[in-house]
């Protein structure tokens, strides 16, 4: 019963969910030297990955409201840009080893993924207000959808000399707003509601400049049109039909 849920469950659920963002690095455990156009691949790889999944955001939020999906989607177009001016007004920022463009982009990738942690914290907790099983069932499909989220962001910082581990670590931190912002959705649910759709696009309007901007035009300057709009396709549709199985 509803009335059986607590909210260290919540809370835990929803942490456990941002854990699993940290297994999309586990492939740079194993392999670590990348070429320039294994490079442009990689980069192609986070793109279409990233697009998929905020295609799927845009998806979602459009069965909530279109309108409030349409005002979050505009807002996060903003919050990149202001992020990006920031970054650039302030000089080379430093992330761990890395600085300069590296880690400029670094950290643009960080804000669009913690923006999505929000919409999906948020998520989390509405689901459980609707009973301990649907909250379950959530909880799961977003746990692993963070892995290949996970993944992007892994792409995006070993090849510029992150560690694996750094990327695990980095992954897992952005997708915190998780347990934070489940908690407070399951407590407030009908306040919580409403700002779904805006929080879905604010993460898909985020992701789209993410990618025309940063990914696909740094990936174009290290691979061949070919293999960047090869690879980028490929793991849209993939990453598509991976959010529709699982969801």
């Amino acid at each position: 019963m509803e009335s059986e849920i607590s909210v260290w469950t919540v809370f835990i659920a929803a942490l456990l969910t941002a854990i699993c963002t940290g297994l999309g690095a586990l492939p740079f455990f194993f392999f670590k030297d990348i070429s320039r156009k294994l490079l442009g691949a990689a980069n192609a790889l986070a793109a279409g990955l990233m697009l998929g999944a905020s295609i799927g955001l845009t998806y979602e939020g459009a069965q909530y409201n279109i309108p409030r999906l349409a005002v979050g989607l505009f807002l996060g177009l903003i919050l990149i840009v202001v992020t990006r001016q920031i970054l650039e007004r302030n000089g080379h920022p430093d992330v761990g080893d890395l600085d300069g463009a590296d880690a400029a982009q670094i950290l643009l990738i960080m804000v669009v993924m913690t923006v999505h942690s929000f919409a999906e914290g948020i998520g989390v907790g509405v689901s459980y207000g609707g009973g301990d099983g649907f909250g379950r069932l959530i909880t799961a499909a977003i746990a692993i959808h963070n892995i290949p989220e996970g993944l992007a962001i892994a792409l995006v910082m070993v090849p510029r000399g992150a560690s694996a581990l750094k990327a695990a670590g980095w992954a897992i931190f952005s997708s915190l707003p998780q347990p934070l912002m489940a908690v407070p959705a399951f407590l407030f649910v009908l306040f919580f509601e409403p700002f779904l759709p805006v929080g879905l696009g604010l993460a898909a309007g985020a992701m789209f400049y993410m990618v025309f901007t940063e990914l696909l035009p740094e990936a174009k300057e290290d691979a061949d049109n070919g293999t960047v709009y090869g690879v980028l396709i490929t793991a849209m549709i993939a990453m598509l039909a991976f959010q529709f199985f699982v969801g």
